[in-house]
C-alpha cells in the first residue's frame, strides 16, 4: 500500500466496501485528503459506481462544492442538528437557512463579477457538549430574534425543502 498515490488508496478503500454488494456506503470526507487534481478522478468513480450499482450513499463533507458535484439532496447541519434539508441544486442556488447562506457565501466564486458578499456569522461555535438554549445557530445567526433563543425550532416543510428556522415558522 505504500506504493499507491492518494487516489489509488481511495478507490482501494471504495473497493474493499463495495465487494460485500453492499446498497449502502457512508463516505465521510472521501477525498479531503487528496490533492485536487486527484479529487475529480475518485469523485467520478463513486458516482459512476452509485449510479452503476443503485447505491445509497451518504456523503459527509464541509465542501459545498464537492457536494454539488456528487449528492442528489443535501442536509446541511450545525451542531448535530438539521438546518435545512432539500434538493442539492436548489439550497446551492437559492439557501434559506441562515446558517446555509453563510456556507454557500462563503464558498470562492470563480469569476469576480458573480461574487457575492460574504454573510456575517457571530463569534465562534459554541461548546457542543453546552449547546445554547433554543435554536442551535441563534449566537451566530444575523437574523436571530427573541423566540430563537427560548425555543428549539422544529423542522418543517417548506417548499421542497425542510427546515429547522423561526423565520419560517408560519405560527
Amino acid at each position: 500500500p505504500h506504493q499507491l498515490s492518494g487516489g489509488q488508496l481511495q478507490r482501494g478503500v471504495m473497493a474493499r466496501a463495495l465487494i460485500l454488494q453492499t446498497d449502502f456506503v457512508v463516505a465521510d470526507e472521501p477525498v479531503s485528503m487528496l490533492d485536487v487534481s486527484v479529487r475529480a478522478g475518485v469523485l467520478n468513480v463513486f458516482r459512476d459506481v452509485r449510479d452503476r450499482l443503485g447505491l445509497t450513499a451518504i456523503y459527509i463533507s464541509h465542501d459545498l462544492a464537492l457536494v454539488r458535484y456528487v449528492c442528489e439532496r443535501t442536509i446541511v447541519m450545525y451542531l448535530g442538528r438539521i438546518m435545512e434539508d432539500g434538493p442539492t441544486e436548489a439550497i446551492v442556488r437559492d439557501p434559506l437557512h441562515p446558517y446555509t447562506q453563510a456556507l454557500v457565501a462563503a464558498v470562492p466564486v470563480p469569476d469576480p463579477g458573480q461574487s457575492h458578499e460574504p454573510l456575517p456569522i457571530g463569534r465562534g461555535a459554541p461548546d457542543p457538549r453546552n449547546p445554547p438554549s433554543g435554536c442551535v445557530f441563534r449566537d451566530r445567526c444575523p437574523k436571530a430574534f427573541d423566540r430563537c433563543a427560548s425555543e428549539v425550532p422544529q423542522v418543517q416543510q417548506v417548499g421542497d425543502r425542510r427546515l429547522a428556522c423561526h423565520l419560517f415558522d408560519p405560527t
